[in-house]
C-alpha cells in the first residue's frame, strides 16, 4: 500500500513538474524570481524530449508500482488522467521532438514578453535585470 502511494506521489510530482516546465514562464511574469528556477527546469524538460531520454521519475514510478505488486494503472484520478498525459500511447520520436520544440517556443515567447515589458519600464514586470536605464 505504501509503495503504491509513493508511486502515485511520484506521478503527481512528475505531472506538476511537467506543467511547470511548459507554463512556469507565466508564473515568472507574475513573480520574476521564479525564472531562476523555471529556466533550468524548462531547459531540462526540453532536453529530455529533444534527446529522446526518459525522465528519471518514470523508472522510479514504474519500479515502485512493480514492487507494490501492481501490473498496471488502476482507475483512480491520477492514473486515469495524469498518466495518459505523461505516457501517451503512440509516442514517437517525432512527437517527442515536437514536444521539446513546443516547450522551447512557448517559453521563448513568454520571456520575450517579459523582457519587452521590463524594457518599457512596466512596473509589474519585476524583470529589472532587463530594464533599460536612461540617463
Amino acid at each position: 500500500m505504501l509503495l503504491s502511494l509513493l508511486a502515485d506521489l511520484v506521478l503527481a510530482v512528475h505531472a506538476t513538474f511537467l506543467l511547470f516546465v511548459v507554463l512556469g514562464g507565466l508564473l515568472a511574469l507574475w513573480k520574476p524570481r521564479i525564472a531562476w528556477v523555471h529556466i533550468p527546469c524548462a531547459m531540462w524538460g526540453a532536453w529530455v524530449e529533444l534527446a529522446g531520454w526518459i525522465c528519471p521519475l518514470t523508472p522510479l514510478e514504474v519500479d515502485l508500482r512493480i514492487r507494490a505488486g501492481e501490473v498496471g494503472y488502476g482507475g483512480g484520478f491520477i492514473e486515469r488522467y495524469v498518466t495518459a498525459a505523461l505516457y501517451p500511447q503512440g509516442l514517437t520520436r517525432e512527437i517527442q521532438i515536437g514536444l521539446g520544440i513546443a516547450v522551447v517556443a512557448v517559453n521563448v515567447i513568454i520571456y520575450v514578453i517579459a523582457i519587452k515589458r521590463a524594457q518599457k519600464g512596466h512596473p509589474s514586470s519585476g524583470f529589472s535585470l532587463f530594464r533599460r536605464t536612461h540617463r
